[in-house]
């Protein structure tokens, strides 16, 4: 059992009234961890800490604290096995998934730690007896709020972002994962000076004290679109930038021309991966009638012959999903387009047993109307529509209230090409679901977000212009 304490104003401890969330093991059941709920004395002692702390920490060179984030991964990398295995017991990915999303974290510090001591303004061209400058100032204090699925990964985006532009952060995990959480924060804390770094646990009721106080100056989010768009109304009112990664309904392509089963192997990919818990998951397939039938043979073929087991068992090729909570509302999905008219050709019952799983599931017959094709399923359902061409599953993908990303599996340039101008979402991939150089970074549309996230465009976020006009005195001198 992991006991997750908070960190408010340099100090540990479990502070709140003394009440407190559970998590339970999605792989076997039992509680695997208790962490408190921050209280709203709790949340304004903490923005006031950060706000204290701000100045000073603006003030560090930016080699210092690029220096801090390089001991923070050196950490992280160091207690990989362990955040790992709290990981895993807490929602349910398998340990070799959890060690990649840590050391994708690890990668994305460094990233940041080489980048922040050269994000830089600009000069202006001006009255040559004078000076001009734009330049980056930090924005303050961040509220970051990180989601359950790939929580380390995300959150050391965001937090190195925030940290190497100088800003100080009130930090909350999800509910669902703190006590993964809390061992990064003791890792981050460890390197920085009391009151630039504050985490707070607890259920929604805390993410929106922080996202609703008067002291945050940026709110940083990647999670549901409902709670994304709770956050955006809350910095309306108090005048904080909001930045956002929200749901998606991620379209795959499937064009006339390409081999089934390779294609089918990247639909697996796509709709499998962390148990289809991923922002960029494969949320529904248009495959061209000419394929079609090879296709769902061979994607049915692949899920069916795939090791679900407990997270920590190295044979385990798909874990359970996060809790049995969020199973039902994938079920209730799945079971809502089977008695409309779909069929599940592989999958698509609740299995016996402890445990949150799910089995990889294949529905075809599926239509537009069906909510596992409208809306985020975010488990392991591949949905599959048949179309008649290029152009109708190109206006199918287009048509949805997420705008995320998309993948075509293509052989015509020509195609992709087309693709990748008329879908309206962020990121689009031609014949890989995953994969893509390091430091991208794109919009997302709609019910999926706002904000540039990850990449170097992140700094800009975090930060403000600011533009000086200097020149020297006036008077009889005019001179300094």
């Amino acid at each position: 059992m992991y006991d997750v304490e908070q960190f408010i104003d340099g100090i540990w401890g479990r502070f709140g009234d003394g009440a407190e969330l559970v998590v339970d093991d999605p792989s076997e059941g039992g509680p695997v961890s208790r962490s408190p709920i921050a209280t709203a004395a709790d949340v304004q002692t903490a923005v006031k800490s950060a706000r204290e702390a701000a100045s000073a920490w603006a003030a560090t060179p930016a080699a210092e604290r690029a220096a801090a984030l390089h001991r923070i991964a050196d950490a992280l990398a160091g207690a990989a096995d362990r955040v790992a295995e709290a990981q895993s017991a807490e929602m349910g990915k398998p340990l070799a998934g959890a060690r990649a999303g840590i050391a994708a974290g690890v990668a994305t510090l460094r990233q940041y730690a080489e980048l922040g001591p050269v994000h830089r303004g600009r000069a202006l061209a001006g009255d040559p007896a004078a000076m001009d400058l734009m330049a980056y100032v930090p924005r303050g204090v961040v509220a970051v709020l990180t989601p359950w699925n790939d929580p380390i990964a995300v959150a050391c985006g965001l937090l190195g972002a925030a940290l190497v532009t100088g800003n100080t952060v009130v930090h909350k995990p999800s509910e669902r994962c703190p006590a993964t959480g809390a061992l990064l924060g003791r890792l981050v804390a460890d390197e920085l000076p009391d009151g630039v770094f504050a985490l707070l646990t607890g259920d929604g009721t805390v993410g929106a004290r922080i996202a609703g106080s008067d002291g945050v100056d940026l709110i940083a989010h990647v999670g549901s679109t409902a709670t994304g768009r709770a956050i955006a109304q809350a910095g309306a009112r108090t005048g904080a930038k909001v930045l956002r990664e929200n749901g998606g309904n991620d379209a795959l392509i499937v064009d006339e021309g390409v081999d089934p089963r390779w294609a089918a192997q990247q639909a697996a990919l796509g709709a499998l991966a962390n148990s289809g818990q991923v922002c960029v998951s494969v949320e529904r397939i248009y495959v061209h009638s000419a394929v079609a039938e090879p296709f769902v043979t061979a994607l049915a073929e692949h899920c069916a012959g795939m090791r679900l087991g407990p997270a920590r068992d190295p044979y385990t090729e798909l874990g359970p999903l996060v809790d049995r909570r969020h199973r039902d509302q994938v079920h209730a999905q799945v079971s809502a387009a089977l008695a409309a008219g779909a069929t599940a050709r592989c999958g698509g019952y609740l299995p016996d047993g402890p445990g949150a799983y799910y089995p990889p599931t294949v529905l075809t017959g599926c239509t537009d109307d069906m909510s596992v094709m409208r809306e985020e399923t975010f488990g392991p359902v591949a949905p599959v529509m048949t179309v008649g061409s290029f152009d109708e599953a190109l206006s199918r993908a287009a048509c949805s209230a997420y705008g995320l990303s998309a993948t075509v599996l293509t052989r015509s340039m020509s195609h992709a090409q087309r693709a990748w101008r008329e879908l309206p979402v962020g990121t689009v991939k031609v014949n890989s679901v995953f994969g893509g150089a390091p430091g991208g970074a794109a919009h997302p549309r709609r019910g999926s977000g706002e904000g540039l996230g990850y990449g170097p465009e992140l700094l800009d976020e975090m930060t403000v212009l600011k533009v000086l006009h200097l020149t020297g005195p006036g008077g009889p001198d005019g001179r300094w």
